[in-house]
């Protein structure tokens, strides 16, 4: 009776085996071109015509190996493995920013799931390997090639509640000099010309070489969100408030500083407070609901009062860093729409008044010629009373809400911008803290 080690040693049986698993990432793939890869398979294990890995050396006996060559070979299958895993299953991720605080930290490194809502196919394929859109300050891809790109069949679709990664909406067009920030909020906010004369040049990226946020989706397509005095609505329900959500109150104290340690007992990110004498106290410190409940134990803290930015906004926002960037709307951070998220499928009605919210989506993110000319919507140079939306679209918040940059203040996220779901943090550092304190063990291997 043949064993599993002889079976595999069996040509045939070995190529049947590669050629199945082939076989059903091509039907996966969708593109039938690949099936012509099965040559290769063949050619590989039975034929072996063609000598398809030419830098491998053949070993015979009596000659010594060539450590060159073996490192070649090593190095060229980690690229070839590493980016397959990479392009259609698994991602590295670093959290950058404090925007997910308390959920997601800064300094988490994380491995990204593309299989949860479906790998997307590359729309740039010249790339460095292990690179996304930079090396030593210069663009790591070539746009020589564009493709469309195409959404692979995943376990699900995105739901309220969810970590997603995904391309930043903004993200299209950088300012040379100031890559991180959000290019069109700085030409709305100081102007186009001076922001390129002293940021510029402006680099235009395609949709899959935009920077990677993480935030939480709060609303899906079809979905109505509106936020009251900080309070997320959708459908007119009330959300679920999860542990990780926290927003600032002003903490008065008796007149000094609550003490450090007892501040990161309780979880806080010292790097974010700041004290104020004046008030005395903390004028925007960050909690969550379990948070809030110890710091009002804390012996010195006199009062806790929520930070609610009503309109007009006091602190930090105007109406040009608000979507949908106009004065009409009135609409705060804290207090935000009503507001329909698009759905594929779904015609809605124009008008100059809704028009902001979605002629970014009709012009950018769908690739229409849109105008307005003597009070009419033009879409490409024929007058538009409506328009019915060519893919779903989503509502992104940070859970650190007063301090993330997320779809309030730069709209909605495209469904061929979501990258995957964060699956494992696999490491995390405190930038903060000095080795071997700066690592947070407990986050070792977390799930999220």
């Amino acid at each position: 009776m043949m064993g599993w080690k002889d079976l595999y040693h069996n040509k045939w049986a070995r190529m049947g085996f590669w050629s199945l698993l082939y076989l059903l990432w091509v039907i996966w793939l969708g593109n039938y071109w690949w099936l012509l890869g099965l040559v290769v398979i063949f050619d590989n294990h039975i034929t072996k015509k063609v000598k398809w890995l030419f830098w491998k050396q053949e070993r015979k006996e009596g000659v010594k190996p060539n450590a060159l060559l073996d490192w070649l070979d090593a190095i060229i299958f980690a690229v070839v493995f590493v980016t397959f895993i990479n392009m259609f299953f698994f991602q590295a991720f670093k959290i950058p920013s404090s925007s997910m605080e308390s959920s997601l930290f800064t300094g988490d490194h994380l491995f990204v799931s593309k299989l949860t809502f479906g790998p997307k196919t590359p729309q740039t394929p010249l790339t460095i390997p292990f690179t996304h859109n930079n090396i030593f300050g210069k663009e790591s891809y070539s746009t020589l090639i564009q493709n469309k790109s195409r959404r692979l069949k995943g376990f699900r679709e995105v739901r309220k509640g969810d970590y997603v990664v995904f391309n930043f909406p903004n993200g299209d067009s950088v300012l040379t000099k100031a890559p991180a920030d959000d290019y069109y909020a700085l030409c709305r906010t100081a102007g186009k010309d001076y922001a390129v004369s002293l940021y510029g040049p402006v680099k235009v990226r395609p949709t899959d070489k935009k920077d990677h946020y993480v935030k939480r989706c709060v609303a899906v397509h079809g979905d109505t969100l509106m936020i009251a005095d900080g309070q997320v609505y959708v459908n007119a329900v009330a959300q679920e408030i999860w542990p990780g959500v926290q927003t600032t109150y002003i903490v008065k104290t008796s007149g000094s500083r609550i003490n450090q340690k007892t501040l990161e007992k309780i979880g806080l990110n010292i790097s974010e407070l700041w004290f104020s004498p004046d008030l005395p106290g903390y004028p925007a410190m960050p909690l969550t609901a379990a948070m809030l409940e110890e710091v009002k134990t804390v012996s010195n803290v006199v009062s806790v009062e929520p930070n609610i930015d009503m309109y007009p906004p006091d602190y930090p926002d105007s109406y040009k860093l608000i979507f949908p960037f106009t004065e009409d709307f009135r609409w705060t951070r804290d207090n935000f729409g009503p507001i329909w998220i698009p759905e594929k499928g779904a015609t809605v009605e124009l008008t100059l008044h809704n028009l902001p919210l979605y002629e970014r989506i009709i012009r950018d993110y769908e690739g229409n010629d849109l105008q307005v000319k003597d009070g009419r919507i033009y879409i490409n140079g024929e007058e538009a009373a409506s328009y019915t939306f060519a893919q779903n679209y989503y509502f992104m918040m940070g859970d650190n809400r007063h301090n993330s940059l997320d779809s309030r203040y730069w709209g909605f996220v495209p469904e061929d911008h979501i990258v995957g779901r964060p699956a494992v943090v696999w490491l995390s550092t405190d930038a903060s803290k000095r080795f071997p304190k700066n690592i947070r063990w407990k986050r070792f291997l977390k799930f999220v």
